[in-house]
């Protein structure tokens, strides 16, 4: 039985000692080792006194963040992670939401972490790691820990202007882990090469599904993101044959044809989760890599990195939508119209979540926690649900397709309009290499931006002969690269900036 997530390391150092745990652009770590060193930084950890309290974990992503990460877990702290190219503002609101108890980070980033801690503790990793480490009070912590404990808080950006900081369980990642090495099969040969920040849910798959199967991680520097011949020799080079990112980065890599120049064969399962995957660059993924698994996977932060899935089985045109699937085993998806009611077949309704992998809700904020996981009564069963703000339908084949968020569906016109319907078309053109819509709330404008060489007649041609006159964008804003965020995302908060 499981009880928390250093159940999976102790297992799998016991089984893998000289097995590959982590390489990063500077240092290659095998699970022995790693699970010494995490031990001797929670041993630190707990010395201070500390249990069941916040922790920050202020350094670059790499072996030693990883080491941090599950130190802190040992002691039976939770941990937040700060991007260390994060704006300070944003940091220091982070650091007044959480009021850790104690910061760790390392020598080169020390002097910036005393401005920022406020008299708070610090704690290097240098320093813990030239301790012993006291391992009879590391095991009394790590045999205290419940799988019903706080494992991290992540922020994500709330729509005030405060980042919300989401709480999850160590119940939650071990369902989540658990469902995943399931799905795809990880053992401890599989190579996953990671593209997600430690602050950021997506990296959650690759952290404790590597650990828990026994598997290597590959922390791929995140320069390579920005060259993706680079990138993929990369992936050559290391055998990679596992990643899970967004799909920005995969649609970046296709529209380059990066997949042209470097053999990437080695790859065996491609998936992807965070935004919408166009079907025109996955075919182009598929064209090149065509014995990968490749499966799009669906889930806010909320419900712990990703609650369905979607084996891709069949062929797409380039204009479709891609389903997302169905749920991970032990989660349940309900969608709800605006009523309440369950959608009927085909009925467009708001995706919302059931099971252990819910977060607890949002950390000192029990306002916004109570508006986004509410009571949902069934059969004279009461459960609380996550409200997602997603919408979706059933299609014939009972898998749910994404349709846009219910901020991105607007009124134009008397009509309801899901912006994501104008993006799958704009994405079914050859010529758009990345798309996206917005509404200019002041002059009634649907406003679609795109990077194509096309001229402005011919995309409102092609958008006439597949959508409907209310649904054609009042504005066109042509662009030379699309932004994104630091999370590799389309960057619409960036976007929304020109519209208004």
């Amino acid at each position: 039985m499981v009880c928390n997530v250093t159940d999976f390391l102790e297992r799998t150092a016991e089984r893998f000692p000289e097995r590959t745990a982590v390489v990063d652009g500077v240092r290659e770590i095998r699970y022995g080792a790693f699970r010494r060193e995490a031990r001797q930084i929670g041993s630190a950890v707990a010395g201070l006194g500390l249990w069941r309290q916040s922790v920050v974990v202020y350094l670059e992503k790499g072996v030693a963040a990883l080491e941090a990460i599950w130190g802190i877990l040992y002691s039976g702290c939770y941990y937040t992670p700060i991007d260390v190219h994060m704006p300070p503002a944003r940091a220091q609101k982070i650091l007044e939401t959480l009021a850790p108890a104690l910061l760790i980070t390392d020598e080169a980033h020390l002097d910036r972490v005393r401005e920022m801690a406020g008299g708070r503790q610090i704690l290097t990793v240098e320093d813990a790691l030239a301790r012993e480490a006291d391992e009879e009070a590391v095991e009394r912590r790590r045999r205290g820990i419940i799988d019903t404990d706080l494992l991290y808080v992540f922020f994500t950006s709330g729509s005030t202007g405060a980042p919300k900081g989401v709480m999850i369980s160590h119940r939650a990642v071990i369902d989540f882990t658990e469902a995943v090495i399931e799905t795809f099969q990880i053992t401890e040969h599989e190579r996953i090469g990671n593209q997600g920040a430690l602050h950021f849910d997506l990296s959650t798959l690759d952290v404790y599904g590597s650990v828990a199967a026994g598997a290597a991680l590959y922390l791929i520097p995140q320069g390579y993101f920005k060259f993706p011949v680079k990138l993929l020799q990369y992936i050559a080079e290391h055998r990679i044959s596992m990643i899970y990112w967004v799909p920005s980065a995969l649609v970046i890599t296709a529209n380059l044809r990066a997949l042209k120049a470097v053999d990437v064969s080695c790859l065996k399962k491609i998936t992807f989760c965070g935004e919408v995957m166009p079907c025109k660059q996955l075919n182009v993924w598929r064209r090149y890599v065509p014995s990968a698994l490749y499966a799009n996977l669906y889930g806010p932060t909320e419900t712990t990195c990703a609650s369905t899935y979607y084996i891709v089985d069949r062929e797409f045109e380039d204009g479709d939508l891609l389903p997302i699937g169905k749920p991970f085993p032990n989660t349940r998806v309900l969608l709800l119209t605006e009523e309440g009611q369950e959608a009927g077949p085909g009925e467009m309704g708001e995706i919302c979540i059931a099971g252990s992998s819910l977060a607890y809700g949002y950390y000192k904020d029990e306002t916004r926690t109570a508006e986004s996981f509410v009571t949902y009564e069934a059969g004279g069963h009461q459960e609380t649900i996550y409200r997602t703000g997603d919408l979706a339908r059933y299609n014939e084949r009972g898998e749910l397709i994404y349709l846009s968020r219910k901020d991105f569906q607007i009124k134009h016109m008397g009509h309801r309009i899901e912006l994501g319907e104008i993006e799958a078309a704009l994405n079914g053109m050859p010529e758009v290499t990345e798309c996206c819509c917005l509404y200019d709330d002041k002059k009634h404008k649907i406003v679609a931006f795109l990077v194509t060489e096309l001229e402005e007649a011919a995309v409102a041609r092609h958008l006439g002969c597949v959508v409907p006159e209310y649904m054609r964008p009042g504005r066109y804003c042509f662009l030379d690269r699309m932004p994104h965020n630091a999370n590799g995302k389309i960057d619409r908060a960036a976007l929304k900036k020109e519209v208004q």
